[in-house]
């Protein structure tokens, strides 16, 4: 029971890890909370501070929920490893390292899927991509992501991975929805993720 707890404690932790704070202040003596959107995600790290700090950051974010829901794994534990997960993503949300200031979610819950089932996070990734490519929409390519995820995961008969990707997808909307307003009022900005970073 003790090592249970440790467990999701850890993957709390591990999600509350700031890739994008720690990223912007290391390497670029920027705080990008202060920039842009104030988010600490990806998609912010891009428009602030470039590409490669993007990447990054993206992958670190990926790859925390990915070590995350691996942790079971790790400990020979019997708990699931979708809803170790779960604790990652709310501490990529909510990170105790960041004031409870974080991301959106989406990268991380990919690292999530990326751990328990590969080719759901490769149409994930191919989805998101192509719906980018077409909406040039960061935020609406993530809801329609999240959706699409969630449709393809409800094919499977997995009722873990179903219940798991539908409270991720719901969290993704939830954190955009001030994304879907400016959507609505057309102000929401298209995606220019290889402007060059702020100075």
């Amino acid at each position: 029971m003790a090592i249970n707890a440790l467990i999701l404690l850890l993957a709390y932790l591990l999600g509350s890890i700031p890739s994008g704070l720690i990223v912007g202040k290391l390497f670029y003596k920027i705080d990008i909370r202060e920039h842009g959107s104030g988010n600490l995600g990806g998609t912010n790290s891009f428009r602030t501070l470039g590409v490669k700090a993007g990447v990054a950051v993206t992958l670190a974010d990926i790859l925390k929920g990915t070590l995350a829901a691996s942790l079971p794994l790790l400990f020979n534990s019997d708990l699931h490893m979708l809803f170790v997960g779960l604790f990652a993503v709310v501490g990529h949300m909510f990170p105790i390292f960041a004031g409870f200031r974080g991301g959106k979610a989406v990268a991380t819950s990919g690292g999530i899927l990326l751990a328990y089932a590969p080719y759901l996070f490769l149409f994930m990734l191919i989805f998101f991509l192509i719906s980018l490519l077409v909406t040039k929409y960061v935020s609406l390519s993530s809801i329609l992501t999240a959706v699409a995820t969630f449709l393809y995961a409800s094919y499977t008969k997995d009722p873990i991975l179903i219940l798991v990707v539908a409270l991720l997808a719901i969290f993704v909307i939830y954190r955009h929805r001030a994304n879907i307003q400016r959507i609505r009022l057309k102000t929401e900005p298209k995606v220019n993720l290889f402007k060059k970073r702020i100075q």
